[in-house]
């Protein structure tokens, strides 16, 4: 109980910053709305939260053990994240209310985006090593994974609200290219910068 401002700020933190999850939720809300980005925030705190009590109940040790995997699945999650903001670079600008293939995104793109996204393998494995310091019961570990799954929401939730708020400016094609081009920009250097600068 001691740990949990501690920790509510360490989650605050590590889901308020920017990352790929906070920048896919600015322009999912911006471009089509507080449902998707919703939906997107739900997927991704509830994998978080998972991911957190997976490695807290052994996996982290796993991970620890094997550095090599540590690195492959760097590696992967980086490829992926760039090949998505590839694809946001060369997209068209097509108006907000032409609502087109990105509609697809939402609950499992959110989650799944976690599963690959190294800042959240990173929050897990400090997590375990800071906050439950050898205490791998079901229970300690299951308590700070329901903390960070309430501490989360809210937080990348608040993204979708900065996005809701940026819409209007974003019904020229040029701005939304614009736009596009940007969060494309933000996403590569929000997973490239941590890795290059180790």
């Amino acid at each position: 109980m001691n740990q949990w401002l501690p920790f509510i700020l360490f989650a605050s933190v590590a889901s308020i910053t920017p990352g790929p999850t906070n920048l896919l939720i600015l322009g999912s809300a911006a471009r089509f709305g507080l449902s998707i980005a919703l939906a997107i925030a739900l997927g991704a705190s509830l994998a978080a939260s998972l991911m957190l009590l997976v490695v807290g109940l052994g996996l982290g040790e796993i991970l620890a053990r094997a550095p090599l995997l540590q690195t492959a699945m760097t590696w992967a999650g980086a490829t992926w994240i760039s090949w998505m903001a590839c694809k946001l670079m060369r997209a068209e600008a097509a108006g907000l209310d032409q609502r087109s293939v990105d509609r697809r995104q939402g609950f499992a793109q959110g989650a799944g985006l976690q599963l690959i996204n190294p800042k959240t393998w990173l929050m897990t494995v400090s997590v375990t090593a800071i906050f439950l310091d050898g205490q791998a019961s079901f229970g300690a570990v299951a308590s700070y994974a329901t903390l960070f799954l309430l501490v989360s929401t809210p937080c990348l939730l608040a993204w979708g609200l900065l996005g809701i708020g940026s819409a209007h400016l974003l019904r020229q094609p040029t701005r939304l290219l614009l736009f596009n081009r940007c969060m494309a920009a933000l996403l590569l250097a929000s997973v490239w910068l941590p890795l290059l600068v180790r």
